[in-house]
């Protein structure tokens, strides 16, 4: 059975930012942060893994644990829900991010979602019909 959770917080955007404050409204924005990761280490976890996207190499959670100065079992947690929001892939024992590309990562979650509304339409139309609606 494949689960996927996609969670948009619709956040407004300052409108001068640096690179690193434009990374924390993206991430933000797709839920990334909550209020018990109070260093950030999820959002942490995701840099690294863009920039291992980028140079297209997949890290271990012993690798992004090591260069973060994070717990495996931290970054275990953190790659297992980007994993479940479908950010990121996994390549036998290592992780990298779906698409290299933020622009492709966001297509990506769009496509998903809207998969997702097809199959909630579809299964409303036929519930409707079973209640005789």
């Amino acid at each position: 059975m494949f689960n996927e959770r996609i969670t948009i917080i619709r956040i407004r955007k300052p409108l001068r930012t640096t690179l690193n404050e434009e990374l924390q409204w993206f991430c933000n924005s797709l839920g990334l942060f909550n209020l018990r990761d109070r260093d950030k280490s999820c959002f942490r976890v995701f840099i690294e893994l863009l920039k291992a996207a980028k140079l297209r190499h997949p890290l271990s959670s012993d690798e992004i644990a090591s260069n973060l100065n994070l717990s495996r079992g931290t970054v275990i947690h953190h790659i297992n829900n980007l994993i479940e929001r479908g950010m990121v892939s996994q390549i036998r024992t290592k992780y990298l991010l779906r698409q290299a590309k933020l622009k492709d990562l966001i297509e990506d979650l769009r496509r998903d979602s809207e998969k997702t509304y097809t199959d909630l339409e579809k299964g409303a139309d036929r519930i409707d019909e079973m209640l005789g609606l």
